[in-house]
């Protein structure tokens, strides 16, 4: 009887834990807790944070992959994985980012980027930090060139992107890349604002911007059918990312195919959202996320987040000079491709300096124009190091 008794608690989860888990587990609580108690993009935070709880569960096995019998005859499965280890294929694969993105072109309205062609080069600038921290990951020493490919796509403050990156040039560091990515886009409320009130005076922040332009209906339906084709002829790696945005945003705008647009906005990205949190945070198992390599990804990440903020709101500035009509340098903040969350955050730090300005409609070209800049700069990155 004792020593059933003892076998049965060597099974259980308490006589598994290890520190590492004890911290990771508290890890997930905190990501929780912002999610939950602070309202940090929770649809994101959420299911992430649930994964890093799940998969530091001793013993609970659900990232553990299947044992396999292989033979001259064929390939038997002797034990199968783990549900999350078969839902995380479609990380692995590329499979999920792609169809976020398909999701998202169907919510996003490009109407105030056609109106504002500008607006692209706030998106193209808010991608400096992207290349910076490339270089910077390159000097530290402690990574390869797809490593630091990986790393620095965490400055365009999109999470597909930098899974669908990751996932083909350093899958071994995708938990780490993507965890930081996500919370960074989580964390866009407060490590924006700060870097935006140093850059820019209160008569920068209080200029008012000139009503968009009407953009009509041929306009909306032909941006995504030439942007894909020029986009994918110039870079053909970012087709992937770029074709999927494309379509989910002919399905908004052709007005022919609205249960196609309703499934891509409503239950496919939802679905996908949920598989894709949980199974990046179900990554970050205490072995692979307490290194020196995750630290200075983390650090790395802030200072690519950082510098694609400061880069779009420097060139912004730059261009209200030459230009005829403001420009307010908080929309180019909004460059990262963080949507809609960098657009809010221009809109309410230029309304705590005049409550009647309204910057939104305007932030949202450079957010629009950062998502497709972000996705064409994983191409770039791809194309040059993924061989």
């Amino acid at each position: 009887m004792g020593a059933a008794l003892l076998e049965f608690c060597r099974t259980t989860g308490v006589y598994g834990l290890s520190f590492g888990a004890i911290l990771m587990l508290g890890v997930a609580c905190l990501l929780l807790y912002l999610a939950i108690v602070r309202g940090f993009e929770p649809l994101l935070l959420v299911p992430i944070a649930f994964g890093v709880l799940l998969t530091n569960l001793p013993f609970a096995g659900l990232m553990k992959p299947p044992v396999l019998e292989i033979t001259a005859a064929a390939v038997h499965t002797v034990e199968p994985g783990g549900l999350l280890y078969y839902l995380f294929q479609g990380d692995h694969l590329g499979i999920f980012p792609p169809l976020i993105f398909l999701g998202v072109g169907a919510m996003t309205d490009f109407g105030p980027l056609i109106a504002n062609p500008r607006s692209l080069l706030l998106g193209a600038a808010a991608q400096f930090g992207i290349f910076i921290t490339f270089i910077g990951a390159i000097a530290s020493g402690l990574f390869t060139a797809q490593e630091a490919a990986s790393i620095g796509i965490i400055g365009g403050a999109d999470g597909p992107t930098a899974i669908f990156l990751s996932s083909k040039l350093a899958p071994h560091l995708l938990g780490a890349i993507a965890i930081a990515a996500y919370s960074y886009m989580a964390l866009v409320p407060i490590i924006q604002p700060p870097i935006m009130k140093m850059l820019t005076s209160k008569a920068e922040r209080s200029i008012r911007m000139s009503q968009l332009r009407h953009v009509s209906k041929k306009e909306k339906i032909l941006f995504p059918i030439i942007v894909t084709i020029i986009v994918s002829l110039i870079v053909p790696a970012a087709a992937t990312l770029v074709g999927m945005l494309m379509l989910g945003n002919l399905f908004r705008e052709c007005g022919v195919v609205g249960r196609l647009e309703d499934t891509a906005k409503n239950a496919l990205i939802n679905i996908i959202t949920i598989f894709l949190g949980v199974t990046v945070g179900a990554t970050a198992t205490a072995e692979q996320f307490l290194k020196v390599e995750t630290l200075a990804i983390l650090l790395l990440g802030v200072i690519a987040f950082a510098m694609g903020t400061a880069s779009g709101v420097l060139l912004a500035k730059v261009m209200n000079k030459f230009s005829r009509t403001g420009i307010n340098p908080l929309i180019g903040s909004a460059g990262v491709s963080a949507v809609p969350m960098a657009a809010r955050v221009s809109q309410v730090v230029g309304s705590k300096e005049d409550p009647t300005n309204f910057l939104l409609m305007h932030a949202m070209g450079p957010n629009v124009a950062g998502v497709i800049g972000s996705a064409v700069s994983a191409g770039v990155l791809l194309s040059l190091f993924g061989h």
